[in-house]
């Protein structure tokens, strides 16, 4: 795979639930680090995502946020 983006995360499926049209995907890129993205249901049966699997998060933002209590 060859991508442009350089924030590429490699690592587990570790949930997957579709809801009517969207589905949640929760991958573990490091011990207890998960990043939760919002996909179509088309596109994980296109992916072939399942629970244990490999997957990249690859994260395009124009904007990053920072926050303190």
């Amino acid at each position: 795979m060859k991508i442009s983006a350089r924030n590429t995360l490699k690592g587990k499926v570790v949930s997957v639930e579709k809801g009517a049209t969207t589905a949640h995907v929760k991958i573990e890129v490091a011990d207890g680090t998960v990043i939760t993205s919002s996909i179509t249901n088309e596109a994980v049966d296109s992916l072939g995502l399942t629970v244990g699997g490999e997957a990249y998060a690859v994260v395009k933002a124009s904007d990053v946020m920072i926050a303190v209590d």
